[in-house]
C-alpha cells in the first residue's frame, strides 16, 4: 500500500532536521536511536558547520551494519571540505548519563521517545535535559490522535511502540519538562491531513525545546565515553588539517599551472602568438586580482630555455586558488617550502618543463570504486511500519 505523504513521512522528519541545523548551524550534534544511520547520512552531506555527529542507539548489530555509509568518500578526500567534521556512533541507551555526551548545542531524538517505557519517560527527561543540558533538542512522536487516518492501522504504529501520545498529552510532558530543567518549547509537526481533518493536528508531532539560558559548554574539553561502547569513529578530511591544507593549494596551484602551459603549447601549435608569450586571465581578472590589487608585477607565461614559466600572478587570477590563499605573498610562502614546486629564487615564478610529458597511466582501485558504488547504493529504503504490514 502506498503511503498518503508526499514526500514519504520519514523524509520530511528528517527534513525538519536539516532545516533547522540550516538555521541555526549548531557545531555538535548528537541523534538518539539513530538505528540505520538514515539522518547521520544527510546530515554528514549538508554539514552546514556541523564539526561533530554523534549517533547512538541501544543495537549495536545495526551499527555495525550500517556504520560504513558513513565513511568519507573518495570526492571527500579530493576536495576536502573548509571545516573540520568527526562522525561517531555508540551503543548506548537515552536512559543513561553518558558524560562525553555534554556539551551539545542540539540533540535530536526522531520517533525515539514512543520505544521507552513510560516509566523511563522521566530517566529520559533528567538524562537529555537536566543532565547533558543542550542548547537545543528536537523531538517528534507519533500524533494518536491522526492513526484513525491510517488505514487499516489496528493499535499502535510501530509493534515496539509502549505508548502513543495524544497532543495533549505530549504537550503536558512537554511543559512538564520546560519548568523542570529551565527550556522553552514550540509545538509544531509534519504529515499534514487532508484538507476536512486538519483538526486532529499533524501525523508526527514535533516539539522544539530552547535552553533559556546561554552557558555553554560546547568549548569545553570532551570526555571518554565510560558508559557507552564506541562503535565507529572517523575524522573527515578538512583544510582545517595543515598537512591536507598544504596537499590541496599545492595541487590547485600545479593545476592551474598545468592548464595555463598546455593553453600556452596550443596557442604556440596555431601559431597564433609568435612571440611566445601568454597568459590565460583576462584582463580585467588581472586588473582585479593582481598582486594585492596592483598589476605591477604581472607578467604572461613565457619559454626560457627548457622550461616553460608561469608567474605567480596568472596562477593566483584561480577562484580556487585565491579562495584558499588570502593573499599573493602567503600563497608564494606556502609553496617555496614545498618540493613539488619548481620556483624562481625569489618566488615569482612556477618553472615547468618545455617538453611534454607522457600522460601518467591511470591506476584503479577496484576496491574503492566498489566501496563508493556500495555507498552510493545506499537508499533511505524506510517505511512505516503500518505501511508495510497492512493487508489489502
Amino acid at each position: 500500500m502506498a503511503t498518503p505523504f508526499s514526500p514519504p513521512l520519514y523524509m520530511q522528519r528528517y527534513q525538519f532536521v536539516i532545516d533547522y541545523v540550516k538555521t541555526y548551524r549548531p557545531k555538535k550534534v548528537i541523534d538518539f536511536g539513530c538505528a540505520e544511520c538514515c539522518l547521520l547520512k544527510k546530515l554528514k552531506f549538508h554539514r552546514n558547520g556541523v564539526q561533530l555527529l554523534v549517533g547512538v542507539d541501544i543495537n549495536s548489530v545495526v551499527l555495525l551494519k550500517r556504520m560504513h555509509t558513513l565513511a568519507p568518500l573518495i570526492s571527500d578526500y579530493l576536495q576536502p571540505s573548509d571545516g573540520p567534521l568527526t562522525i561517531e556512533l555508540y551503543q548506548g541507551s537515552v536512559t543513561e548519563r553518558e558524560p562525553c555526551t555534554r556539551g551539545f548545542d542540539l540533540v535530536t531524538c526522531v520517533e525515539l521517545i514512543e520505544h521507552l517505557e513510560l516509566v523511563e519517560v522521566a530517566s529520559f527527561s533528567e538524562v537529555v535535559f537536566g543532565y547533558m543540558a543542550p542548547g537545543a533538542v528536537i523531538v517528534s512522536t507519533p500524533n494518536a490522535e491522526f492513526n484513525p487516518l491510517l488505514p487499516g492501522l489496528r493499535g499502535f504504529r510501530n509493534h515496539d511502540h509502549k505508548f502513543e501520545w495524544t497532543r495533549a498529552e505530549f504537550q503536558t510532558w512537554a511543559h512538564q519538562v520546560c519548568r523542570d530543567y529551565g527550556y522553552s518549547v514550540q509545538f509544531t509537526g509534519v504529515g499534514e491531513a487532508a484538507v476536512h481533518w486538519r483538526a486532529v493536528g499533524f501525523c508526527t508531532q514535533i516539539a522544539v525545546f530552547q535552553r533559556n539560558f546561554h552557558e555553554t559548554m560546547s568549548n569545553a574539553k570532551r570526555m571518554e565515553p565510560s558508559v557507552y561502547k564506541l562503535i565507529y569513529k572517523v575524522v573527515y578530511p578538512s583544510l582545517s588539517d595543515n598537512n591536507i591544507y598544504q596537499r590541496t593549494l599545492v595541487n590547485e596551484v600545479l593545476y592551474e599551472a598545468q592548464h595555463l602551459r598546455q593553453e600556452w603549447f596550443r596557442r604556440m601549435n596555431m601559431g597564433s602568438n609568435n612571440n611566445a608569450h601568454f597568459c590565460a586571465p583576462p584582463l580585467m581578472d588581472v586588473l582585479q586580482h593582481g598582486v594585492e590589487g596592483g598589476t605591477r608585477d604581472w607578467r604572461p607565461v613565457y619559454q626560457q630555455g627548457g622550461t616553460i614559466c608561469v608567474p605567480l600572478t596568472c596562477v593566483w587570477s584561480s577562484p580556487r586558488v585565491r579562495a584558499l590563499c588570502g593573499s599573493v605573498q602567503r600563497l608564494r610562502e606556502e609553496l617555496l617550502v614545498d618540493s613539488r614546486v619548481r620556483m624562481s629564487p625569489d618566488g615569482a615564478v612556477l618553472n615547468l618543463p618545455a617538453e611534454e610529458e607522457e600522460e601518467e597511466e591511470k591506476v584503479v582501485v577496484e576496491e574503492e570504486e566498489e566501496d563508493v558504488k556500495a555507498v552510493s547504493a545506499v537508499a533511505n529504503n524506510v517505511e512505516e511500519d503500518w505501511d508495510g504490514e497492512l493487508g489489502s
